[in-house]
């Protein structure tokens, strides 16, 4: 059976409150009978010391018997609902009420009485209080809750109290105080139960009424969260299906409706990414169909003799160069992949930057002459030395060249600007093309992204040397981005890391390339 995250929280709830509750009850209880029983001992052992002062001194100057000690203490222990013992020095039990033995008949069987004692005396009482106990201390102030050692049938509070009178001595003419025994005092704890079992009902029924309340407030307040947790559900299993267009409609500005805010936002980037997908495939689907028809259309001219064979090795070339442009596509997808699943194994070393911009612009000048389109370089740092992959960095620099000036009109100018913050060096590639929209410049870094504006131009392209550029970057932990505007070209920027302090160039702008001057 499966419980609901409501169910696992009335549970734990109830839980709570029954455990608060518990210990409360608990330590009222358990404070307030002491208390109780402590009360009770100071009532005990001040009837003890008045009975003492009364009976016991009429008991000891001779005025009475031991008969009538006992008939004085069954008239106070009616008063006290009390057994009352008398021991003397010596341990001697003396008298008693015999108040507790009045529940049973002679021969040992209940008496049938409204108002008889709840305690009964379970066995004959000895001759000494130390047959009980050896190390009974009668002239010790003490008091015990127990059946006072097997002779009554449920537990009492057994308070002793010691007898101390006061004699004339007629040799030293003088009054002193003399110990003659002990009383004690065994009363039932009904009283106390009775106490208790009232505080119980008195305590139960606020306590059951706080818990009828707080499950109230625990509905209510359950329901304003659970409610929105069980759409965030099923909107999650919406999504899971495909269907990334259902909405929470959640509108809270607590941590639910932020992350109803997120799942939201998750959804419309998952539909981006689907929409992605396909683009990937159709452009993959273009990229690799548009050589292979080239490839079979020519070798299939060449077979049947359509094109003579004074002119097959031009189309040849064709042919090679479209295989070369498959076998670029494959290992720049095979590179991007490896890139994205295993990183990137770095070949760190020194390296001047100024160095690897020269090294690159050498491929280039072909087609800055044919485009008539100038490469300037506008260095405005002093210590160009940087830390990373030589050879990668070389290949983000020429990817970032030839991203440009494929997108650079004749008689524009392509612009190389390296700056020194910090302990990075920053390099902006930026060029007087057409520029992008924002939303291009989102998909830009995705594989085979081509903008339609492109497409049929750049038949040479594959559509992945962004992507394997952010990934270089990102693998040196550098950051790239782009600026960029319709219309008014783009600059695509990224950071090294600077190598040393030691200046290497003076800083200045330089031509690289002028395709004009060229030609």
């Amino acid at each position: 059976m499966q419980h609901s995250v409501l169910d696992r929280i009335y549970l734990a709830f109830l839980l709570i409150l029954i455990v608060s509750f518990g210990f409360l009850i608990f330590f009222i209880s358990f404070f307030t009978r002491r208390s109780l029983i402590d009360e009770k001992q100071i009532t005990l052992s001040n009837e003890a010391t008045l009975i003492s002062s009364q009976a016991i001194t009429s008991y000891m100057s001779g005025e009475a018997s031991s008969t009538d000690l006992a008939s004085m203490f069954n008239y106070y222990a009616r008063t006290l609902k009390s057994d009352i013992w008398y021991v003397n020095e010596n341990g001697v039990i003396v008298a008693t009420s015999g108040y507790f033995e009045e529940s049973y008949n002679g021969d040992g069987t209940e008496k049938a009485s409204s108002d008889k004692p709840t305690v009964a005396i379970m066995k004959k009482l000895p001759h000494s209080i130390y047959s009980l106990n050896n190390n009974y201390k009668i002239n010790e102030n003490s008091y015990q809750v127990s059946n006072f050692y097997g002779i009554y049938s449920d537990n009492v509070i057994s308070v002793n109290t010691p007898i101390v009178l006061t004699r004339y001595n007629t040799q030293t003419d003088e009054s002193e105080n003399f110990a003659c025994g002990a009383l004690i005092i065994h009363s039932t704890t009904e009283d106390i139960n009775s106490t208790m079992k009232s505080i119980y009902s008195i305590t139960f029924i606020p306590c059951l009424v706080i818990i009828v309340i707080a499950f109230a407030l625990l509905q209510i307040i359950s329901h304003k969260v659970i409610r929105p947790i069980k759409k965030l559900a099923e909107v999650a299993n919406d999504y899971s299906k495909g269907d990334f267009d259902a909405e929470t409609g959640i509108t809270s500005k607590d941590e639910i409706g932020q992350l109803a805010e997120s799942m939201e936002y998750m959804a419309s980037e998952l539909s981006k990414l689907e929409q992605y997908r396909h683009d990937f495939i159709s452009n993959i689907s273009h990229d690799f169909r548009s050589p292979l028809t080239s490839i079979r259309g020519y070798v299939s001219a060449i077979q049947d003799g359509t094109i003579p064979p004074e002119k097959q090795d031009r189309y040849l070339g064709i042919v090679l160069d479209e295989t070369n442009r498959l076998t670029k596509l494959t290992q720049g997808l095979l590179d991007l992949n490896r890139l994205e699943i295993y990183g990137t194994y770095l070949n760190l070393s020194d390296f001047d930057f100024i160095d690897i911009i020269r090294t690159t612009l050498n491929t280039f000048e072909i087609k800055c002459i044919d485009k008539n389109v100038a490469i300037y370089l506008n260095n405005h740092a002093e210590v160009t030395q940087v830390t990373a992959d030589k050879t990668k960095i070389q290949q983000v620099v020429y990817n970032l060249i030839d991203n440009a000036l494929k997108f650079t009109p004749s008689g524009k100018n392509i612009y190389i600007n390296i700056v020194e913050k910090g302990e990075k060096l920053v390099v902006s590639v930026k060029d007087e093309g057409i520029g992008m929209s924002e939303d291009t410049q989102k998909k830009i870094w995705t594989r085979f992204y081509k903008d339609d504006t492109s497409r049929g131009k750049d038949k040479g392209g594959t559509g992945l040397g962004l992507a394997i550029t952010k990934q270089i970057i990102k693998s040196h932990n550098e950051s790239i981005d782009v600026i960029s505007k319709e219309g008014e070209g783009s600059e695509f920027i990224f950071t090294l890391a600077k190598a040393n302090e030691t200046a290497t160039h003076s800083g200045e702008t330089e031509i690289l390339v002028n395709g004009s001057n060229m030609k």
